[in-house]
């Protein structure tokens, strides 16, 4: 007897005397996998804002299934879980640990799928360690893979194919938001971007450019959060700066506060500028990168242009919305000056947040492809390539040892009282949040950072 004429008995209320028949909802465990080292990096960071993929994915479990995530940046794993499908998203940094999990649960049973960053890039070595794989982006798949799973049927490769609609996306589940990070919603109004960066994974995971959601759809996600402050998890939210503006109009009514990453694009557009402001953005992540205007050509980011960082900074600050800087040091043409440079420059137009990153080639990027063809890759210890306390490639110019360093002293001196009050002085915008940010993320970045300055 199929479980189909079990369920149908039970339906009719006819059930065989001789038959003793226990139903269970299938339990689907989705794991956000965070490795103890890529954990220990990101300990100077004060602020960890909570990633959407599984939350999105749970909100496309059919009703029937019990569904439990566990985010490894706010929680330990329990090993003990008896699940009959269990999912895994990680990046290249948490490779081998996801491997490790997954090789723990198909061990008791669980079918583990994977899916995420590392394995679009890395299909064939993910494939080794899990009984599924998704290609690409999930929706659609998933769906069809659960489905696929219940009747006994279900493929090894799951590879998107077709370009996923982004209209009638569910709302995440908020039950699955684990993260203390200070907001009250993390969503997404698009996904991908229009441009091709050398060392940027965007256009593997999403090659078919900038889509779109429906603004009425997105607004009525954002207006679904509770509280204040919301974070658009877009890659870049200016890649279509008029249907930004459609999107600010019609959030503008909910009188929340909100934050997201762009491109440099944004700062050229006053009018994008106003609406956001508006609409109550607080801050801006800008993917500067360099300042070298020869390094941004080298990795075909030439839509930078250094020359108008100050001025589109500028008048970022004069629509009251703070400047958060995206900065890559190891670029081929960064000389050991670079990291002086940079800060100096930081420091003058008084930027009021900063990421530093250690130029990272992940896999399959045009930037890995350039450096293995050069011998200059000097390991696949994934666990290294976490963009701040390893260097995994022989930079040209400086030794490891230089970029180390340098980067080590662009946080320190990023974050000293000296260099707070400098920049904050310069531009007091979003003072009142952006001065506590700051001395937070100083007193992480020192609590966390003796490891480092060995």
């Amino acid at each position: 007897m199929n479980e189909e004429q079990l369920i149908e008995i039970c339906k009719n209320h006819v059930l065989p005397p001789d038959i003793d028949v226990v139903i269970r909802e299938p339990y689907v465990l989705l794991i956000t996998a965070s490795s103890p080292e890529i954990r220990q990096v990101r300990r100077s960071r004060f602020l960890n804002f909570q990633q959407i993929t599984m939350p999105y994915l749970a909100a496309r479990v059919p009703a029937d299934w019990q569904v439990l995530h566990i985010d490894e940046e706010a929680e330990g794993m329990d090993w003990r879980i008896e699940a009959e499908v269990v999912g895994i998203t990680f990046h290249t940094p948490s490779a081998d640990h996801a491997y490790e999990i997954a090789a723990h649960f198909r061990s008791q049973g669980s079918c583990v799928a994977m899916g995420g960053p590392h394995v679009t890039l890395l299909p064939e070595e993910a494939s080794q360690h899990a009984d599924v794989i998704f290609i690409g982006e999930a929706e659609g798949l998933w769906e069809e893979f659960l489905h696929n799973f219940r009747a006994g049927t279900y493929r090894k490769v799951y590879r998107q194919t077709k370009v996923p609609s982004l209209e009638n996306v569910p709302m995440a589940r908020k039950d699955m938001f684990h993260r203390h990070d200070y907001t009250a919603g993390v969503l997404f109004a698009t996904r991908g971007c229009p441009h091709r960066c050398d060392f940027c994974t965007i256009a593997r995971m999403y090659p078919h450019g900038l889509r779109k959601r429906p603004v009425t759809e997105v607004a009525a996600e954002y207006a679904s959060f509770k509280g204040k402050v919301i974070i658009f998890w877009d890659d870049n939210i200016a890649g279509d700066l008029e249907y930004a503006k459609e999107l600010f109009r019609a959030i503008t009514p909910y009188r929340k506060w909100w934050s997201s990453q762009a491109s440099i694009d944004a700062g050229r557009d006053d009018e994008f500028l106003e609406a956001a402001a508006h609409s109550g953005c607080k801050q801006l992540f800008l993917g500067l990168e360099s300042i070298s205007q020869s390094s941004m050509a080298e990795v075909h980011k030439g839509f930078n242009r250094v020359a108008e960082y100050a001025r589109i900074i500028e008048r970022i600050h004069a629509h009251g919305i703070a400047v958060q800087a995206g900065i890559v040091f190891g670029f081929d043409n960064d000389t050991p000056e670079i990291f002086r440079d940079t800060l100096d420059f930081l420091e003058e137009v008084g930027v009021q947040n900063a990421t530093f990153n250690i130029l990272t080639p992940f896999p399959s990027t045009p930037l890995f492809r350039k450096l293995e063809a050069e011998g200059r890759i000097l390991t696949r210890d994934w666990r290294k390539y976490n963009s701040r306390s390893d260097v995994v490639y022989q930079p040209k110019q400086m030794s490891v040892d230089d970029l180390l360093s340098g980067f080590h002293y662009a946080n320190r001196r990023f974050y000293s009282l000296r260099s707070i009050a400098k920049r904050l002085s310069r531009s007091p915008v979003q003072l009142w949040w952006a001065l506590p940010l700051n001395l937070a993320y100083g007193f992480q970045w020192w609590k966390a950072g003796s490891e480092f300055r060995r």
